[in-house]
C-alpha cells in the first residue's frame, strides 16, 4: 500500500481553512461537502473492493491477490457479501497496478462461449472491455499501460491504457450447468496477467505505488474525507470535473497536507452533517434515481456516466453518455451503491423489478406471477435473479436457487415463446418448481439481466411486464 507521504504526505500539520468566499456560509459549505461526499463516494466504494482483491479478502473469487486474476469456482450464493452479484457466470478478478509498469494480458479462445472482462477504472468507470461483443472469442493478447505512458505496443499486442494506475478488472464466463463447470474452470486458469518486463524476458518490476494510505492522526468521524483527499490526489479526475474538484478544494480536500488532523469545531462540524447527508442522498438515490414504470426501472443507461475515459471495446457515443455531468455523477453515486461493477447496457441490460401491479414494493408475504412475453432478446443469455433488500445480496433458499432464465433446466416455455416465472417464499407446487425463483420472507428486489442484447432489449423497445400479485 502506498504511504500518505509518496503523494506530497505531511511534514507538518496545517489547520483546516477552508476557501470560502465573503458570501459563503456553514449552511453553503455544508452543501458543498454533501455534494462532494456524491461525487467521491463511488470511488472510494470501488476502491474498497479493490483493496479486497488486492489483500484477498473479498468473498467474490478465491486466492486473490495484485497483478493475478482471482477466479470464482462455484457460482455465487449469499456467502457472497457484494452488491447484487450476478449468479449466472463465474467471476475472474484481478486488481491491477501498473504504476512499475506495464502488464500483458492473455485470454484464451473460448470458442464462442460467452465471457466479458470488464475494465473499472479508480473512479469506477467502465473504461475498456475485452470479450464476445467487444473483442470476439478467440485467444488474444493486451498491454495494459498507466495513464499518459504512450506505449507502443509490441508486436501481437493490443494497448489498452488505463485512466488510473490503480483499475480492476472484472470478469464474467458463462456457465451453463454444474455439468459445464470443470470447462469453465479450465478456460479461468487460462486468463494471466503477465509483467511486460517478464514476457521479455527481464525480471518483474518492484511493488507499485499500490492504493494510498490516510495520514495517521485523523478522528474517525473525518476519516472518510481524507481517504477521500489522497485518492483525489493518487488518481486525478478528468479536466471536465473542475466544478468538482472547486467544490472539494473549498472543504481541503486538495491540500497536499491533511488538514483535517486539528481541524476548527465549526468546521468538522461542516464535514460531519456533509457526510451524514450524503449518505442518506445515497440511500434515497439507490431507490429512485430510475424512474420505475409498471414497476421496473431500468439500468439500460445506469452506467453511462463515464464521458472522458472511453476505450477498447466501449461504444463512445451521444446515445451511451449522460451529458450533464452533475446528473451522471448523481446517478455514478446510486449505480455504484445499488450496482457496483455493473456493465454499459449494450453488454448487459439490468432491469431493476421493485412494484407489483398495484404499485406495491415486493414482498414474501406475497406470492406473484411474472410473464415475460416474448422472452428477451438476446446474444448470449437472460436470467432473473432475486436479492434481498435493502442490502441486494443473494437469498438463501431451501433449493439453492438464486436466478432463474433460459439456461434453467426443465424451465417451462409456452408454446408462443412467453415464460412465467412464479416468485415467492414457498413452493408454488411440484407441477411449477421448475419456473419459481425463491424469495425471501420480507421485502425483495429481482434484477432481470440480458446478456449481450438484442433486438427491442437492445433498443430499448421492449415492454416489461407488470407483476401480478397472486396472494
Amino acid at each position: 500500500m502506498g504511504a500518505d507521504n509518496c503523494i506530497g504526505g505531511p511534514s507538518a500539520t496545517p489547520k483546516w481553512s477552508p476557501v470560502r468566499s465573503p458570501a459563503m456560509t456553514d449552511a453553503d459549505l455544508t452543501q458543498a461537502a454533501v455534494r462532494t461526499y456524491l461525487y467521491g463516494y463511488p470511488m472510494l466504494y470501488n476502491l474498497d473492493e479493490t483493496r479486497k482483491v488486492f489483500e484477498g479478502s473479498t468473498t467474490l473469487v478465491d486466492d486473490a491477490g495484485p497483478n493475478r486474476f482471482g477466479p470464482a469456482r462455484r457460482l455465487l450464493g449469499p456467502e457472497a457479501k457484494f452488491v447484487t452479484p450476478n449468479n449466472d457466470t463465474l467471476y475472474l478478478i484481478a486488481a491491477c497496478d501498473v504504476s512499475a509498469g506495464p502488464l500483458v494480458l492473455d485470454v484464451p479462445d473460448t470458442a464462442d462461449r460467452y465471457y466479458v472482462l470488464q475494465f473499472v477504472d479508480a473512479w469506477s468507470n467502465n473504461f475498456a472491455y475485452v470479450g464476445r461483443r467487444a473483442t470476439g472469442t478467440k485467444a488474444g493478447r493486451y498491454l495494459l499501460t498507466a495513464p499518459g505512458a504512450g506505449a507502443v505496443a509490441p508486436a501481437g499486442m493490443t494497448v489498452v491504457e488505463a485512466p488510473s494506475t490503480v483499475f480492476a478488472i472484472v470478469g464474467r464466463i458463462q456457465v451453463n450447468s454444474d455439468a459445464d463447470l470443470a470447462a469453465v474452470h479450465a478456460l479461468q486458469d487460462q486468463f494471466a496477467l503477465t509483467p511486460l518486463a517478464v514476457v521479455q524476458g527481464g525480471v518483474a518490476p518492484g511493488v507499485g505505488a499500490g492504493l494510498p494510505a490516510p495520514a495517521a492522526g485523523v478522528a474517525d468521524d473525518l476519516l472518510w474525507w481524507e481517504r477521500f483527499r489522497v485518492a483525489l490526489r493518487a488518481f486525478p479526475p478528468p479536466a471536465g470535473d473542475s466544478e468538482f474538484v472547486a467544490a472539494a478544494a473549498s472543504l481541503g480536500l486538495t491540500d497536499a497536507q491533511s488538514p483535517f488532523i486539528e481541524p476548527d469545531p465549526a468546521l468538522r462540524k461542516v464535514l460531519v452533517d456533509g457526510l451524514e447527508q450524503g449518505r442518506a442522498t445515497v440511500e434515497n438515490l439507490s431507490r429512485n434515481a430510475l424512474k420505475i414504470v409498471d414497476g421496473w426501472s431500468s439500468a439500460m443507461h445506469a452506467f453511462d456516466y463515464n464521458l472522458d475515459r472511453l476505450g477498447l471495446g466501449t461504444v463512445d457515443a451521444p446515445e451511451w453518455k449522460i451529458a450533464d455531468r452533475k446528473n451522471a455523477y448523481l446517478l455514478r453515486a446510486a449505480a455504484a451503491r445499488a450496482g457496483l461493477w455493473g456493465n454499459h447496457g449494450y453488454e448487459a441490460r439490468y432491469d431493476l423489478l421493485w412494484q407489483d401491479e398495484h404499485g406495491e414494493l415486493l414482498d414474501g408475504a406475497h406470492a406473484y406471477e411474472l410473464t415475460l412475453s416474448p422472452a428477451p432478446s438476446v446474444d448470449a443469455f437472460w436470467s432473473l435473479t432475486m436479492y434481498d433488500e435493502p442490502d441486494y445480496h443473494l437469498v438463501a433458499n431451501p433449493i439453492d436457487r438464486y436466478s432463474i432464465g433460459d439456461r434453467t433446466p426443465g424451465l417451462v416455455t409456452a408454446a408462443d415463446g412467453s415464460v412465467t416465472l412464479r416468485l415467492q417464499r414457498v413452493s408454488p407446487g411440484a407441477d411449477q418448481e421448475a419456473n419459481w425463483l425463491p424469495a425471501p420472507a420480507g421485502r425483495f428486489r429481482p434484477v432481470l439481466r440480458s446478456y449481450q442484447p438484442s433486438g427491442s432489449m437492445l433498443s430499448g423497445d421492449y415492454v416489461l411486464p407488470k407483476v401480478r400479485r397472486l396472494g
